[in-house]
Formats: structure tokens, C-alpha cells, sequence
């Protein structure tokens, strides 16, 4: 498992809520538009070609960074955070 910071910067509104529900389905929502996820590979591909198949790559903007653990756990929250950073499943499913 890998734990990923996903920013995006679509300017056209149905585009940017399609992405923002696909990335609900596999994180949690930290900014309006940014998330955090903690993905296996297969769901890492899985979530790169949907997205894929929504945006523009002319007209969107969309970045994935992977964080290591020891980076995750060095992220600091300044201000309202409603949930802790990169919650870990309670139960993983194999």
C-alpha cells in the first residue's frame, strides 16, 4: 500500500465533480480540491484510468504524489482537520 496526495485544477465544473466523485470512492476529501488516498497498485491503475478517461489533458490539471510512510507521519495540520491524516482501513480485506 502506498499513500498518495492527489491535487487537481479543472476549470470546467461537470469535469472537475466527476473527478471529485471518483476520488471519493477511493479517498478522503482534505481540500476542495485535494485528497488523500492509501491505494494498493491495482487500485493506483484503476483510479488513474478512470480519472484518465474523464479529463481533458489540454484543459486539466491533475497530480499524484506518493508519500512514504515516514513522510506521512510527518504531515502537519494547522487550522480544522476533520479527521486524521491518511487513516489507515480498520479491517483490509485480501
Amino acid at each position: 500500500m502506498m499513500r498518495w496526495v492527489i491535487a487537481y485544477d479543472i476549470p470546467d465544473d461537470r469535469r472537475r465533480l466527476r473527478v471529485a466523485n471518483i476520488l471519493q470512492g477511493f479517498g478522503d476529501r482534505v481540500q476542495h480540491s485535494v485528497f488523500e488516498a492509501v491505494l494498493e497498485d491495482r487500485d493506483r491503475q484503476v483510479l488513474e484510468d478512470e480519472l484518465g478517461g474523464v479529463i481533458v489533458p489540454q484543459e486539466d490539471r491533475l497530480r499524484m504524489y506518493p508519500l512514504c510512510s515516514a513522510c506521512a507521519r510527518a504531515v502537519t495540520d494547522l487550522g480544522l482537520v476533520p479527521q486524521p491524516p491518511f487513516a489507515e482501513p480498520d479491517v483490509i480485506i485480501v
